[in-house]
């Protein structure tokens, strides 16, 4: 009732690090040193992977690679970002690798519209297209983007390491341009639909939403020791960020449990729910969890079993 597994959002939130060492940078936007967790977060609410990277790094150089890790049951092939989340080059690979990119963007309006050629006129909507696309290039260099595709299904090299060396050598790289011009198409497509589409416009706004309300969530699990992560060892930091998405994700599994469960007393009590009523709770609740509490583990009691018990009828 939350979606179908089929799309992640990504987006990328600060946690503090000490002022001495090599990953920590100072956020403007957030203030203080720290090095940004970057999560990717399914339509289902359930955090399918992190990063922790330096704060100056271009979050759209990752937006693609947790997807490419993620090796749990759920598969999305659409991702959602935010602003930060895209560029041409970004939208050109997302494409050859079969991701639809579908990013939130603020001030889209200051972006370009290409054409399919100069001499292509629109009755209605001509005065948003200023350029048209060099079909030649992305034609000569086509066999060129389906090898670095290729290169990064086997493992050959990633595609954070690819958009990042495309950033640096744009104006030398050739293959850069063709990915540029690629991007283009692809981006133009997807403005048109996301201005004429106010459902789709929501369905993007709802899916950011979700990851940015997951921050709050884990980092309400981060706690002790001011809330900084204490290490100057990168491959720990990151250690740190995905076990703190872990013990998220596991509340968030007991919390769907215990929603499931008040929401079929609520039946057997002659409340009528509708799939709408439903799809309107969140998991991320935390008022009911004992964080400072004492806790005492029964390794004898069985939990109940996920079967049919636990289905809601509505």
């Amino acid at each position: 009732m939350w979606g179908k597994g089929q799309s992640v959002a990504a987006d990328g939130t600060k946690y503090d690090v000490r002022e001495q060492n090599l990953l920590s940078e100072y956020h403007i936007r957030y203030g203080g040193y720290g090095g940004i967790a970057y999560h990717h977060v399914a339509d289902k609410y359930i955090a399918l992977f992190s990063h922790f990277i330096p704060c100056g790094t271009w979050e759209a150089i990752y937006i693609l690679d947790g997807l490419l890790q993620n090796k749990s049951d759920l598969q999305p092939d659409t991702v959602h970002g935010d602003t930060q989340g895209q560029s041409t080059t970004v939208f050109a690979l997302s494409y050859l690798l079969g991701i639809k990119l579908m990013p939130r963007i603020r001030n889209w309006q200051n972006l370009t519209f290409y054409r399919p050629s100069s001499q292509v006129k629109y009755k209605h909507i001509d005065s948003l297209f200023k350029d048209s696309i060099n079909w030649e290039l992305i034609l000569n260099h086509w066999s060129d983007l389906f090898q670095v595709v290729l290169s990064i299904y086997t493992g050959k090299i990633s595609s954070a390491a690819l958009l990042r060396k495309l950033g640096n050598y744009s104006r030398k790289n050739r293959l850069y341009q063709a990915f540029r011009e690629l991007g283009r198409v692809v981006r133009t497509v997807f403005l048109l639909e996301y201005i004429s589409d106010p459902s789709l416009r929501k369905k993007i706004t709802a899916a950011t939403n979700k990851v940015e309300a997951y921050h709050g969530f884990a980092k309400w699990f981060f706690f002790g020791g001011d809330s900084i992560i204490n290490t100057n060892n990168p491959k720990l930091m990151e250690k740190i960020i995905k076990y703190n998405h872990l013990v998220a994700n596991a509340v968030i599994f007991q919390n769907v449990v215990d929603l499931t469960e008040l929401l079929r007393q609520l039946q057997r009590e002659g409340h009528l729910l509708s799939r709408d009523d439903v799809a309107a709770r969140s998991p991320y609740l935390t008022a009911h969890i004992k964080r400072f509490g004492d806790y005492f583990l029964d390794l004898e009691q069985v939990p109940h079993a996920l079967d049919e018990r636990l289905v809601l009828n509505l």
